[in-house]
């Protein structure tokens, strides 16, 4: 099969890693991909997030199947562009991607089915969504509607948090994202990922991780798209996952598709548990970053059986075959993150790290140039390994960070602590 992976992060590298796995992959392009990426497949220079183009270049290199990786290029239709041209893709519709470009969205289908979740009010005032606030007190949450990169939620501890919250977000910090406000109930628990593939009908979960959002050691500082992931996440047992798909993902599923979206793709379900139970805190229409990257290296090729399989409306004959094993991913990203950074710096030391089933180094922001890596984004590495335990994992991949001779870079100390 030839093989195009929509893309250029951590996520997008380490499905192409897991495709190239698979001996049903005969080619691979990834657009616009990155310097980890060219070393693996071609790069082809792609407005992923037009259509056309998209279906033009399937067209003229014979593309069999499309896997998308970011929000974006599902936002904009892309997948529905793939589609109407009889091109085979992962990755839900436009309409159903709103279940992640639209907070409020997701809220509405959550009240219609009664899934468990946070009390929240939307807003388009930013005088009102500041009385809402009085009203309820503190701790709150604050969430752009819209897609915002992973960082338009902001957890406000206090009143005037929430207010310079709601003033950082009507004031155009997230862009258009911002133009709505969604504040929600402050859930008190420990948040896990929860992945689930569906094809319109059937929905077969494969895996669950953890994910450190905020910047530094210990949870502290402002949220970031991910400093690190490892799966699987203990807290989500299985008792509690077939739960969640009970109340939570087989309802909104069936919802979505009597509304006429029927979703086709991967559902990533954040959800927050405290005594046992789960309630949501958001759906990405995506693998997350740097789940994704935890979740590839335990799947490894099969991961391309199952997205066909996804795509092709055949998950009802699928299964996950787990290996018993976990992986731990360890972001390093450019000082300053999350605030302003600078690129173009030197990433050495590269070549020292392992590439293997167990260890590797997946790129998110870098660039190639006159055969130097350079740092071309905020999260510019994912450094990933797998092993027996999760204090192995953890030990392989800080063997590997401790090679990349990067002084520009930093990373957390402590990625895995809660199940450690």
């Amino acid at each position: 099969m030839n093989i195009l992976v929509l893309g250029s992060g951590g996520r997008e590298h380490a499905l192409a890693w897991a495709i190239l796995q698979n001996p049903k992959c005969d080619r691979l392009i990834c657009a616009p991909g990155n310097a980890g990426m060219e070393a693996l497949a071609e790069c082809a220079d792609l407005d992923i997030c037009d259509g056309s183009q998209v279906v033009e270049f399937c067209s003229d290199n014979a593309i069999d199947f499309v896997v998308i990786g970011p929000e974006a290029p599902l936002a904009a239709g892309v997948a529905d562009a793939l589609r109407a041209a009889g091109i085979t893709c992962f990755g839900p519709s436009a309409a159903a991607a709103r279940l992640e470009a639209s907070k409020a969205f997701t809220k509405e289908i959550c009240a219609a089915v009664n899934a468990p979740t946070a009390g929240y009010a939307h807003f388009t005032d930013a005088e009102a969504a500041r009385a809402y606030i009085r009203e309820q007190g503190a701790p709150i949450v604050i969430k752009a509607d819209g897609l915002a990169a992973g960082k338009g939620v902001i957890i406000a501890m206090t009143e005037t948090e929430a207010e310079a919250a709601i003033d950082l977000m009507f004031g155009g910090e997230f862009g258009a994202a911002g133009a709505e406000v969604v504040i929600e109930e402050f859930m008190e628990g420990e948040e896990a990922s929860f992945f689930i593939l569906v094809d319109g009908e059937t929905c077969l979960a494969i895996g669950t991780a953890q994910d450190h959002k905020r910047v530094g050691d210990g949870d502290t500082g402002p949220n970031t798209g991910g400093m690190g992931a490892y799966s699987p996440a203990p807290v989500l047992t299985d008792t509690i996952a077939e739960a969640a798909m009970a109340q939570i993902i087989r309802p909104t599923m069936a919802e979505m598709a009597r509304r006429g979206m029927p979703y086709q793709g991967v559902l990533y379900a954040g959800l927050m548990i405290r005594d046992g139970q789960a309630r949501l805190v958001e759906y990405n229409a995506r693998f997350g970053d740097p789940e994704c990257q935890v979740l590839m290296m335990r799947l490894g090729g099969q991961a391309l059986d199952l997205m066909l399989a996804c795509a092709e409306g055949r998950l009802s004959e699928m299964a996950v075959n787990w290996a018993e094993d976990h992986a731990l991913c360890v972001v390093m990203a450019a000082r300053g993150y999350p605030g302003a950074y600078a690129k173009g710096s030197e990433i050495k030391g590269l070549d020292q790290c392992p590439e293997d089933s167990a260890h590797m180094v997946f790129h998110a922001g870098t660039k190639a140039e006159d055969g130097r890596v350079l740092a071309a984004g905020g999260r510019v590495l994912g450094v990933t390994a797998r092993g027996a335990s999760l204090s192995e994992a953890q030990a392989r991949a800080y063997a590997m960070v401790d090679q990349i001779d990067w002084p520009e870079g930093f990373c957390r100390r402590d990625i895995g602590w809660r199940a450690l």
